[in-house]
């Protein structure tokens, strides 16, 4: 008998117009120590099924109707106390976004002992020693000190391995992944789902794997669903469905995978092929070798204080990045990659003084920001503009999308008051959406839609420096390919550079020119994109790499026991002095750092 059966599945939504499915007429069935992987572009009906399983729809707003049968009982028909028992103890979820998830005023280490108190009725205690273990298990640095933390302490790889240790405290029979390595970089990624399988060894734990990266797919699922606008289009073993896939969706999902060595020896960015059988048009070599640089970082240091007790001491410094230094060329893409925790996403808000730095320099076009005046930044910032990792937080919920694209442009007084219909039509145009789209809310568009308007935004400065924060990490295959020609081909024909953060290795060696390698806030090894990828010094570069999914299902049944990399927490006393660190050049403009 199935762990999980699904049939006929229908989940409706009460609009405006009426009741909307969102779920058609799904049935498949999970296996106990089976992963299916369900799979699809987003809006297809994959959360809503996982959701609907959990009995976490909204009230009066949502239906299902089918039958969800889970070990011999229909969870639809469950009254809300039993389904409560279930929940979170033999069914638990690792939902998608951890930010809107955890409880912002209760600390990690308590969110994760909650399940354990509640399902197991361990004392507070004993519930807080066994969450540390797990947020051991999950490979968070310091975890004993960490466990203290709230959730805005934590970067979001951070808080998503917070929600995979919530998740996994009960040992449930059923596990329901929602997108759960997306904001992690490879080497934790292939540590979870390392993890996922040995819970499945040793507790025959069934897990229902929602996921756009076909790599994941092959490498940990033994059946695939693939779901299309609300339908399920194909159900089958995962090798059949990559060798042979039946529906054209199918083909253009595998097509736009990302596979690592695409590029092979290319010194260029590629963008990504549109159909199976189109080949990618050629990106011409947009960088100005010759010119100055654009942006000039030297020895950059950012460190955040702890404080704590009565007088608000300093107990000790975060130290988010170290002595960072780093060229960036006039239509040049440099690719910061490393762990989530590695000091990325600080490099890029620090380089634009949205986090200020604590020493070092930062030369803009020449200009000096960290000595510039508010005024002067103020003026600096229009050639440099950010696009942040979740686009739906970064944008006005209550603001409809075509002022919102404006404000930035009026408040610079680029355009005047009367221009900006014409102005945003022009915009989000060039990003591939319609003008009549200005006056939707955010609400009502898609995430690729949302990172879309982002850059909209963000062009509206006309900036010469775009600093790309995970701006594709979140993204289906589809989307994800479409985001990336686009800021592509904005590069070749406006002359942008990006610093592009981001932990998906196959996504920055299509994009990027250089890559920056980072490790507990130190850049270890920095060089052209095809040395890093084909010839990596650095021992960490070398685990990163290797640590990466392909999408070839024969890989399902090989156990990684790759070197686990060792965790070097940033918190330190508060008068701790770095060692110096030295870098050996290995080949032109190829750099790597000496000792540990």
């Amino acid at each position: 008998m199935s762990l999980l059966s699904i049939s006929n599945l229908s989940t409706q939504f009460r609009t405006p117009e009426g009741w909307r499915s969102v779920v058609d007429d799904v049935s498949f069935d999970v296996q106990a120590g089976q992963t299916l992987a369900v799979v699809g572009e987003s809006g297809s009906g994959k959360s809503i099924t996982a959701l609907s399983i959990m009995g976490l729809l909204p009230e009066g707003l949502a239906r299902a109707s089918g039958i969800i049968r889970f070990d011999g009982r229909d969870l639809l028909a469950l009254p809300d106390r039993q389904m409560e028992r279930i929940r979170g103890n033999d069914i638990a979820m690792i939902f998608q976004e951890p930010m809107t998830s955890l409880n912002p005023v209760l600390s990690v280490g308590r969110q994760i002992a909650e399940p354990l108190i509640r399902h197991r009725g361990l004392s507070r205690r004993a519930a807080m020693t066994q969450a540390v273990q797990l947020m051991d298990r999950v490979r968070i640095p310091a975890a004993a000190r960490r466990a203290c933390e709230y959730p805005h302490e934590m970067s979001g790889g951070m808080l998503q391995r917070v929600m995979i240790a919530t998740a996994l405290a009960c040992a449930p029979r059923l596990l329901i992944a929602d997108e759960p390595t997306t904001a992690l970089d490879v080497t934790i990624q292939a540590q979870i789902l390392e993890l996922i399988k040995e819970l499945q060894d040793e507790d025959g734990m069934g897990v229902l794997f929602i996921t756009h990266d076909m790599g994941v797919v092959a490498e940990i699922a033994e059946r695939t669903v693939v779901m299309y606008r609300a339908k399920l289009l194909e159900d089958g073993p995962t090798e059949q469905i990559f060798a042979t896939p039946r529906t054209d969706y199918t083909r253009r999902l595998l097509a736009a995978a990302p596979r690592l060595g695409d590029l092979h020896a290319s010194p260029l960015p590629r963008p990504y092929q549109e159909a199976p059988s189109s080949p990618p048009a050629p990106i011409h070599d947009t960088v100005q070798h010759d010119a100055a640089p654009l942006l000039r970082v030297r020895g950059l240091t950012t460190r955040f204080d702890l404080r704590s007790g009565v007088f608000n001491r300093i107990h000790a410094r975060v130290h988010a990045v170290q002595n960072v230094s780093f060229d960036l060329h006039p239509g040049e893409t440099l690719a910061l990659v490393g762990e989530s925790g590695c000091g990325k996403s600080t490099t890029g808000r620090s380089v634009l003084r949205l986090t200020e730095p604590i020493s070092g320099e930062i030369f803009f076009d020449g200009q000096d920001l960290r000595a510039a005046s508010k005024a002067a930044l103020t003026h600096q910032r229009r050639a440099m503009q950010m696009i942040f990792q979740d686009p739906y937080s970064s944008l006005n919920p209550r603001m409809r999308i075509g002022p919102a694209i404006a404000e930035p442009m009026i408040a610079h007084r680029l355009i005047r008051p009367h221009q900006a219909h014409e102005e945003v039509a022009r915009l989000l145009d060039r990003v591939g959406l319609g003008p009549d789209m200005a006056r939707r809310w955010p609400h009502e568009f898609s995430g690729g839609q949302r990172q879309r308007i982002s850059i909209a935004r963000a062009l509206g400065l006309k900036p010469r420096l775009i600093v790309a924060d995970e701006s594709v990490s979140a993204l289906d295959v589809t989307i994800k390919a479409q985001v990336v020609n686009l800021l592509m081909q904005l590069q070749a024909d406006l002359g942008l550079s990006y610093l592009f953060i981001s932990h998906d290795m196959a996504v920055v060696e299509r994009i990027s020119h250089r890559v920056a390698v980072m490790l507990s806030g130190e850049i270890v090894e920095i060089g052209p994109r095809e040395r890093i990828f084909s010839n990596p010094q650095h021992s960490y570069t070398r685990r990163l790499l290797a640590a990466v999914p392909e999408p070839d299902p024969a890989r399902r049944l090989i156990r990684r026991r790759s070197e686990t990399t060792q965790l070097i927490s940033p918190i330190k006393a508060p008068h701790f002095h770095p060692p110096a660190r030295s870098y050996a050049q290995v080949a032109p403009d190829h750099f790597v750092m000496q000792g540990p």
